[in-house]
């Protein structure tokens, strides 16, 4: 039996176990980084041991200081979460030796499915559908490239012990073979410390679909239904739900039925999953199997009724599988949003930075978290902040709540992909359930701008800093109210002065005044015609006002935001900084002759020399940030004049990466 669990994971996964675990009269211990000495895991927990310095490559993933810290604490067993040691058969062996009750299937299951070329063997030799592709041992480009060929284009490229999308490439045409090939390889040895590849014909449009399974350890294998992961962006799942949507009956049962084939195969024990890619007809094919809770597993235990992480912790002590396969019903439907600290509007780069409001919307949904208000985001882990999952008696209504769910999600300090998953869960095309892999390339257009700025944006942007600056603010009572107020903003990228004229009743009238001071006459701008709205507005909260503009009435949300502020209006966003005038146009923008790092991250790539001649869009140099591969573009034609910093060099957000000759 378990006594003392030690949970060897950070983030939301943590969080969820602690509380689990202690549901079930479980005492808990974290294990915690330089940089999550604050973090909501370490609280969650009944004692917590710090394991070494930020990047996990020297905490989270040293086996040898997980098993001390539960041998200093006497726990007896340790649950791995997902990601990190999760699927490492060494680790599984290791907690053997020492003793100490592994959370997980058996070490030689790990093994077997931690290759995607030995498991899509083993599943052809268990008569589980596989994907046409090669997964030979001979991986020099010269058969790569005669097997990409013999399959036919496109084609993906997949390492063998990957996961979560690194080292996943897709190609196209054979000259893009060799360079995609040697990226995924330094993706995968960084990610994975293996860089074997195979190939798959890639299904242009397809639905990822995976089966939960359950198993006992001693042959008895159940499924838990299906989800449905079919957005994804750069082979990450964005949305998930449970049951799949638009699947013919038969279909569902063939991928149930492989499913459970699959865990038998392996006589497997625990929570795993299965996942495949279905062609949209009748076919389903095997890509891989995770052996380890999946991130988006709430969706299945709400549609089951299931506690998955106390599922895992009861046959870890040995007690089977709680029911028969006909005790299992779906419930209805359900939905998961992931929000990333993220910008959909830059490639989904990560963002870095303090997490200044964090406000999510536990009324509508299941909110798993494992970060805080006030905590940093930092490059050195995954860039999740929440998962936000809703549920219905069906789809639509599990959707509708989703949306009003994101709508009330509220993130400052950070860019996060809040407004992508708002306009996502609205589109007509996604709520009839037409989903593939391809979805989110396949309707760009309504899913990604940055949001036009809206006369009740400005006007709860005005009223923000006017209220902000009085001194009876929230005190019960109200000095006498100023004649105006005028600040400084950005609009349409140049200094503009705004202006709040209280007409008394809650009237006012907002000016919005391009730059006129003598910097933006000498740079030549233009002054413009000022910009008048009319409108009523309070504030009833604080940071949330009720705006009345020609006739209709909304409430927006508005909080700091880096250098300026950002406005909520109906799952949109509306930034605005606060720019210093005096500093001119250019005082705010990254010069034209120069380039620097959109995050934080390591330099693993120089494609170039100094001198050498680039064509606007042309690969400069490539860093890996939060796990995976960034190329770092050139903005324009022109000719390097130098590299600031060499492959290895850690770069910080703003740093000078690249200068080009003056005449470029």
């Amino acid at each position: 039996m378990i006594s003392k669990l030690l949970i060897a994971n950070r983030g939301e996964i943590a969080v969820r176990i602690a509380r689990t675990a202690a549901r079930m009269g479980l005492r808990t211990v974290a294990v915690y980084s330089d940089a999550d000495r604050a973090a909501p895991h370490v609280r969650a927990c009944d004692e917590a041991v710090h394991i070494g310095p930020a990047a996990a490559a020297e905490s989270y993933l040293r086996t040898e200081k997980i098993i001390d810290a539960a041998k200093r604490t006497g726990a007896d067993a340790i649950h791995p979460g997902y990601g990190f040691l999760s699927e490492n058969a060494e680790f599984a062996d290791a907690l053997e030796e020492a003793g100490l009750t592994f959370v997980g299937p058996k070490a030689e299951t790990i093994r077997k499915m931690g290759s995607k070329a030995a498991a899509k063997d083993l599943m052809e030799a268990a008569g589980v559908p596989t994907t046409p592709g090669y997964q030979g041992e001979d991986q020099s480009l010269r058969t790569m490239r005669a097997e990409a060929e013999r399959i036919g284009y496109p084609v993906l490229l997949k390492a063998t012990a990957g996961g979560g999308g690194k080292g996943m490439r897709l190609v196209e045409k054979d000259e893009d073979l060799a360079d995609a090939l040697d990226s995924a390889r330094r993706e995968a040895r960084a990610a994975f410390g293996d860089d074997r590849f195979l190939i798959e014909k890639y299904i242009p449009v397809a639905r990822h679909v995976e089966v939960q399974i359950f198993g006992d350890g001693r042959g008895n294998v159940l499924h838990m239904f299906e989800r449905d992961c079919s957005v994804q962006r750069r082979h990450q799942k964005v949305i998930e739900e449970a049951p799949a949507p638009n699947m013919p009956r038969a279909v569902r049962q063939k991928l149930l039925e492989a499913g459970v084939a699959a865990g038998k195969a392996v006589d497997y024990r625990g929570a795993g999953t299965v996942e495949f890619l279905y062609d949209g007809g009748e076919n389903v094919f095997f890509m891989e199997m995770n052996t380890r809770l999946q991130v988006e597993h709430p969706v299945s235990e709400i549609i089951t009724g299931f506690d998955f992480v106390e599922l895992q912790l009861r046959i870890a002590q040995g007690e089977g599988l709680p029911c028969a396969q006909e005790d299992i019903v779906d419930l209805g439907h359900a939905v998961e949003a992931r929000l990333y600290a993220e910008d959909p509007e830059n490639d989904f780069a990560p963002s870095v930075g303090t997490l200044t409001t964090l406000d999510l919307p536990e009324n509508e949904a299941r909110i798993d978290s494992g970060v805080a208000e006030g905590q940093e985001i930092t490059p050195h882990y995954d860039p999740m902040i929440a998962k936000i999952i809703t549920r219905g008696p069906n789809r639509a209504a599990a959707l509708n709540t989703l949306s009003m769910a994101l709508e009330n999600t509220r993130v400052a300090g950070v860019e996060t992909n809040a407004v992508f998953l708002h306009r996502l869960a609205g589109h007509d095309d996604f709520r009839s359930g037409e989903v593939s892999t391809r979805f989110i390339e396949n309707h760009e257009e309504a899913l990604f701008g940055a949001p036009s700025p809206t006369p009740e944006g400005w006007a709860a942007l005005a009223l923000h800093q006017f209220e902000a600056a009085r001194p009876d603010r929230w005190t019960g009572f109200r000095l006498n109210r100023a004649a105006h107020a005028s600040f400084w903003v950005e609009a349409e990228g140049q200094p503009s002065l705004l202006h709040l004229y209280p007409q008394g009743d809650d009237l006012y009238e907002l000016v919005i005044e391009p730059d006129t001071s003598a910097v933006a006459r000498r740079e030549g701008r233009l002054p413009g015609t000022p910009e008048r709205h009319v409108f009523r507005g309070k504030e009833i909260l604080p940071g949330c006002f009720e705006i009345e503009y020609e006739g209709r009435r909304s409430i927006l949300h508005a909080a700091p935001h880096r250098n300026g502020l950002r406005v909520w209006h109906h799952g949109e966003t509306m930034d605005v900084p606060f720019p210093d005038p005096l500093s001119g146009s250019a005082g705010h923008h990254v010069s034209e002759g120069s380039l620097t790092a959109p995050m934080p991250g390591v330099v693993t790539l120089i494609s170039l020399s100094p001198g050498d001649t680039v064509e606007a869009g042309a690969t400069l140099l490539v860093m890996e940030a939060m796990k995976m591969e960034h190329a770092v573009k050139a903005p324009h034609d022109g000719v390097v004049k130098d590299f600031k910093f060499s492959v290895g060099d850690q770069v910080r957000e703003g740093d000078l990466l690249v200068e080009f000759e003056e005449s470029a």
